[in-house]
């Protein structure tokens, strides 16, 4: 007795079969992945994003994913009753901060994100920025404004660090062992103190260090929009400094755009800000012609 091939099936095998060509165009090429926003507490989103690495690692991409926590880290801080604040989109992390964002991220998330690809069929191995010294990190110091005086004070933000340099030893000896690097945002400074960094800063340095052929943001937010809302698919640095100053790009994005620029800058092939919220959002942008994102290039 026969039975008729499952529809859903069939059409996603067909759609995987006629982008092969696309993906094995990136054969050998590495992908920095930076996987975070309020999607890594969804587990369907979760199962999507390991499949797709899983994928990638399959046509012969070489993924490097880079994750955050922010919301986990808030959630642990409030259950254990540790006050937090924040200056321009930084949490100030003093040293009992610290160690809940360490614990958070190379612990609890880290794992729980490796589960979730070994789940799908792939190999990966959870790792922070202190291994091997994979990362090392200078403070992070901002400056505010007196609205009144229009005088500008520097705010120490505590154990808040950038990226000083980047050592890929660890991540070439995983790649060439097939395992997937997943690399918490943690890293120790020459003062020999622990640094809590942002996730998309780390992957922006990362993929330069690497020479990524692509540097993924995965985010809460479709990409980069107009001021009607529409998407801006396409961008250059000299476009974003044109946005910035005519105010189309304001707010949180342009730090994010930021970390493009300064990649591609670096080496990167290209950047693209994707909506996390958005499943198998990463072969999307790949397979399509235009993109679902905002892709920004040199």
């Amino acid at each position: 007795m026969s039975h008729a091939p499952d529809p859903e099936l069939l059409a996603k095998t067909e759609t995987l079969i006629e982008a092969l060509p696309y993906l094995q165009r990136y054969a050998g090429k590495i992908f920095v992945v930076k996987y975070g926003g309020h999607a890594m507490g969804n587990a369907e989103l979760a199962r999507d994003f390991a499949e797709d690495i899983v994928l990638l690692k399959a046509v012969g991409i070489l993924p490097v994913v880079v994750h955050g926590g922010g919301p986990q880290i808030g959630a642990m801080l409030k259950r254990l009753g540790i006050e937090t604040r924040f200056v321009d989109g930084l949490r100030v992390t003093d040293a009992e901060t610290a160690q809940v964002a360490e614990m958070v991220l190379a612990g609890s998330i880290n794992k729980e994100l490796v589960a979730w690809i070994e789940r799908a069929g792939g190999r990966a191995a959870g790792i922070s920025g202190k291994d091997a010294g994979l990362v090392r990190a200078r403070k992070a110091l901002r400056t505010t404004r007196d609205p009144d005086s229009a005088i500008e004070q520097v705010v120490d933000l505590g154990f808040v660090g950038e990226p000083e340099s980047v050592d890929t030893a660890l991540i070439d000896t995983l790649l060439a062992a097939n395992i997937v690097p997943v690399i918490a945002p943690v890293a120790v400074g020459a003062d020999g103190h622990t640094y809590n960094i942002n996730a998309d800063t780390m992957a922006g340095a990362i993929a330069a260090a690497l020479g990524a052929a692509r540097l993924f943001l995965l985010t809460d937010v479709a990409g980069v929009m107009t001021k009607d809302k529409q998407l801006l698919t396409d961008l250059t640095p000299a476009d974003i400094a044109l946005l910035i100053e005519d105010g189309t790009i304001s707010g949180g994005m342009i730090p994010k755009l930021e970390t493009c620029v300064t990649a591609i800058e670096g080496g990167v092939d290209a950047a693209v800000i994707l909506d996390g919220r958005i499943g198998h959002v990463m072969l999307l942008e790949i397979f399509t012609r235009r993109g679902v994102g905002t892709l920004v290039h040199a």
